[in-house]
């Protein structure tokens, strides 16, 4: 990863500082190597596990990680590729004033409705164009909202009005997922044009659409296009565990940093969420040092 990414990836992820991994630049490229150290930790302590896996999912750039698991992008070439969309989208993030605010709603929420009011208030202000849209489907009333700075103060302020239950603003200098990060797509597009992508061993599906991909075109075109798509991962979750009644369901493992999926698989599919279990790279080696 040093050499792709011309820094000690590995130190700044274990010393810091936190704000540098923090930056959009850093902080993709950790998650990604990061979730692929906690599959080689999960093939060295159950092979088995790795070997019988059907499907697999990434949520936004972890996306990236599950297509070199299913050896559809090389180590590599994805680190290069992560390492430009990176670094675009934080170009992106730093031409406007935006964010994201993580929505817990009420049943009665109407969050395009919410969006829509936001951006005529952007209007009222004199902002040209103001965006603000859902960028996360996370779980059954829980969602993302990203744009303008001042679209998301508006939502935070009127969250009583509509009927969002809780709002926090998410750590992020960018409106990720919407188009704002469209001065992004160019760049990602061409590095993922120079090189060869092949068609995964296994299952994968796309924040796109929460759809298997189909063939290498598919994932090039579609990987482009998450930039600033919203991420549909309740759909994909619907997706990957729907079955009939009675059928069993798969075990699950995340793999990486934190267990945010688990805690939206529960929300999702509860009996799904009983078979799951969460693997990161450092747990041992926190362990061994204390």
């Amino acid at each position: 990863a040093e050499k792709v990414l011309g820094y000690d990836l590995l130190s700044l992820c274990l010393e810091g500082p936190r704000e540098e991994l923090d930056r959009t630049q850093h902080c993709q490229p950790a998650v990604f190597v990061a979730s692929l150290a906690a599959v080689e930790k999960l093939n060295r302590q159950r092979p088995k596990v790795v070997e019988s896996c059907v499907a697999a999912a990434g949520y936004s750039v972890g996306e990236f990680a599950a297509l070199v698991f299913a050896g559809a992008l090389g180590f590599a070439e994805a680190l290069y590729a992560v390492k430009v969309r990176a670094e675009a989208m934080q170009k992106a993030s730093e031409r406007v004033p935006s964010g994201m605010l993580s929505v817990i709603g009420r049943r009665e929420a109407n969050y395009k409705f919410a969006c829509s009011e936001a951006r005529k208030h952007c209007e009222s202000l004199g902002i040209v164009n103001p965006v603000c849209e859902i960028s996360n489907y996370l779980f059954p009333d829980s969602r993302v909202i990203a744009g303008h700075l001042e679209a998301l103060e508006f939502l935070q302020e009127n969250a009583q009005k509509y009927h969002f239950a809780r709002t926090k603003r998410l750590p992020v200098s960018g409106a990720f997922h919407t188009r704002l990060m469209e001065p992004a797509v160019e760049p990602l597009t061409e590095v993922l044009k120079s090189f060869e992508i092949k068609s995964p061993l296994l299952c994968v599906y796309s924040n796109v659409n929460g759809k298997k991909y189909m063939h290498p075109q598919h994932i090039q075109k579609l990987l482009a296009k998450q930039v600033v798509a919203p991420v549909l991962w309740e759909q994909t979750m619907h997706s990957v565990y729907g079955r009939k009644q009675g059928t069993e369901f798969p075990y699950t493992y995340e793999v990486g940093p934190g267990s945010q999926l688990g805690a939206a698989l529960k929300k999702c599919n509860l009996k799904a969420w009983k078979q799951y279990s969460h693997v990161d790279a450092l747990e041992d080696q926190e362990a061994a040092d204390t």
